[in-house]
C-alpha cells in the first residue's frame, strides 16, 4: 500500500494557477502530460529547483543589455537578439515601455528575405536583391558588400553595387546605395558568383571644429584622424571616412558654424550649396 503525502491548500488566483503550471511544464513537472503544481513545490521545497531574486538587476545591467540587443539586431543577428529579448522579459525590473518594445520585437518574425540577406552578409557572399517599392518602380541591385546599419533611427542596407545609374551621390560614391529596410515589403534574393568586397566605397573628408564643439567632440569608428592643430589655438582637424555625403552633411549641418568642411572641394561644394539654399529661404544677402 502506497503512502500518500500530506496535502496543503494553496490561496491562488487563476491567473497565478497557470503560471505555476507553465513553470512545472517547463520544468517538467507533470502527472501524465497534466502540469503537476505539487511536483514544482515539491523540488522547490528538495532544492532540486531554486528560487532567486528576479527583481535585484542594476538599471546599468538593463540598459546595457538592452543597447546590446538592439546592436545585434542592427548587424542582422536576430536569433543572438532574440535571446537577450527573452532574458530581459524574464525580469522584473523592466519599465512598461521597454517590456513592451521587447515583446513587439519578439512577436514579430523577419522576413525570409531578410533572414537570406543576414545570412549571406555573415558569409559574405554576394547576392542580388529585386524588390518593388510603393510606386510600383522595380529595382535590381547586384551587392557586393553589405552592412545593416541605423540612420537617425531607422534601419538601412548600406551596400557596395555594381548598378549606379540613378546615384545622386558624387562620382566617387555611386556605387554606394542606402536601401530603407521598411519601405521593402518582399524581395527576391538570390546569391551570384564573384568576390566579397571589404568595405564600401569611401573618400576621406577633412573637418575643422571650432569653440566648444572642438573640446566636446568624441572621436568616431570612421575618424582617421581627430588631434588639435598647433598653428590654430582652440581648433580641431578631423579626418574622417566617408560613405555617403547625403548622411554626413546632414550631420555636420547641425553644427555649423562651429563645422567646417575644408576638403574634397566637391564635398565642400555640396555642403556650401546648403547653405546657400537657407540663405535664399531666410531672404539673406550673400555676398
Amino acid at each position: 500500500m502506497s503512502r500518500k503525502g500530506q496535502s496543503i491548500t494553496l490561496s491562488i488566483s487563476e491567473r497565478d494557477k497557470v503560471e505555476l503550471e507553465t513553470l512545472a511544464l517547463e520544468f517538467g513537472m507533470k502527472w501524465g502530460e497534466k502540469p503537476n503544481i505539487s511536483r514544482l513545490v515539491e523540488a522547490i521545497a528538495r532544492r532540486q529547483l531554486l528560487i532567486g531574486n528576479n527583481n535585484d538587476w542594476s538599471e546599468s545591467r538593463i540598459r546595457a543589455l538592452n543597447r546590446a540587443m538592439g546592436a545585434l539586431i542592427d548587424i542582422g543577428q536576430n536569433e543572438q537578439a532574440r535571446e537577450i529579448a527573452k532574458l530581459l522579459l524574464e525580469r522584473g525590473e523592466l519599465s512598461v515601455p521597454m517590456r513592451t518594445e521587447i515583446g513587439d520585437f519578439l512577436g514579430k518574425q523577419p522576413s525570409a528575405w531578410r533572414l537570406q540577406v543576414d545570412k549571406y552578409i555573415l558569409r559574405q557572399q554576394p547576392f542580388q536583391i529585386s524588390y518593388e517599392d510603393a510606386a510600383n518602380r522595380v529595382f535590381n541591385f547586384t551587392v557586393r558588400h553589405a552592412v545593416v546599419t541605423n540612420h537617425e533611427k531607422r534601419q538601412y542596407l548600406d551596400c557596395w553595387c555594381e548598378e549606379t545609374e540613378g546615384n545622386l551621390d558624387i562620382e566617387e560614391l555611386k556605387h554606394n546605395w542606402c536601401l530603407r529596410l521598411d519601405r521593402i515589403q518582399d524581395a527576391a534574393v538570390t546569391t551570384i558568383d564573384g568576390e566579397w568586397r571589404s568595405h564600401l566605397a569611401e573618400i576621406e573628408v577633412s573637418m575643422h571644429l571650432f569653440n566648444g564643439l572642438a573640446f566636446a567632440y568624441r572621436a568616431k569608428p570612421e575618424d582617421k584622424l581627430n588631434e588639435w592643430m598647433p598653428e590654430q589655438q582652440r581648433v580641431k582637424h578631423v579626418l574622417r571616412r566617408v560613405s555617403f555625403t547625403f548622411w554626413f552633411i546632414r550631420e555636420v549641418m547641425q553644427y555649423a558654424p562651429d563645422c567646417v568642411v575644408v576638403s574634397p572641394e566637391n564635398v565642400r561644394s555640396l555642403v556650401k550649396q546648403k547653405i546657400l539654399t537657407l540663405c535664399d529661404l531666410y531672404d539673406i544677402e550673400t555676398r
